[in-house]
């Protein structure tokens, strides 16, 4: 763990500013940032450690290649700060924040964070446990735990190290889609942990290879291990 629940409640919240730029600048910046949502589980923070960036129009990998602006994808052209969240297979939940500003829809899509304590971890693995349980009941689970023992290691080990998984662990769904996360009381970015250039790899972009010479830009980006 990264240190006491005090030492992030007092980090200071990403600004509009910090969203006004291009996806790529964004995308490199988040990483190490903190990612807060308030559920009903508790509140829940991670450390962002993978992300990639999706450059709009232009970017053939991008949900708005072409000027695709449709109900779904109209977040993107938000301002800078605004939650992109869609279902992938109709059943998980992936989560992009938008860069830029109004009417320029670059995103950031966040694919991997790591719990800073051992209260967000506990709560992280409740989410998990209560969506393992919902979906193998085909109904609700209501009831939650923190025994992390009631979870196979390799669940324990990789709780959201993944678009979908993140989003279960953090209590992310459709609902949070379209939200302003600079004012929203609830959902937000802060300051995290130090992150050297020398630090961040780079790599192609998961599951877009249709996107043709797009699918070969290097424009993942993540944390060592």
């Amino acid at each position: 763990m990264f240190g006491c629940k005090e030492q992030w409640e007092e980090k200071k919240r990403l600004p509009r500013e910090f969203f006004a730029r291009d996806g790529i600048t964004v995308a490199k910046e988040l990483l190490g940032k903190v990612l807060v949502h308030k559920t009903e589980v508790g509140t829940i923070r991670g450390i962002i450690t993978e992300v990639e960036s999706y450059m709009g129009e232009e970017d053939k990998g991008s949900h708005t290649y072409g000027g695709k602006r449709t109900s779904r994808t109209e977040p993107m052209y938000h301002q800078g700060g605004t939650s992109y969240v869609y279902l992938i297979y109709g059943m998980y939940s992936c989560m992009n924040i938008a860069a830029m500003t109004e009417g320029i829809p670059q995103a950031v899509l966040l694919r991997s964070v790591v719990p800073v304590d051992e209260e967000s971890k506990e709560r992280m693995v409740a989410l998990r446990m209560a969506d393992m349980e919902r979906r193998r009941r085909g109904k609700a689970v209501t009831k939650s735990t923190t025994i992390q023992e009631k979870l196979p290691a390799s669940i324990i080990n990789h709780l959201a190290d993944g678009p979908g998984k993140m989003c279960i662990a953090m209590g992310i769904t459709r609902e949070n889609n379209d939200i302003d996360m600079v004012e929203s009381p609830d959902f937000y970015v802060t300051e995290g942990i130090n992150v050297s250039p020398e630090e961040i790899r780079a790599g192609k972009r998961i599951g877009i290879d249709y996107a043709e010479e797009a699918a070969d830009y290097l424009w993942r980006f993540y944390l060592e291990k």
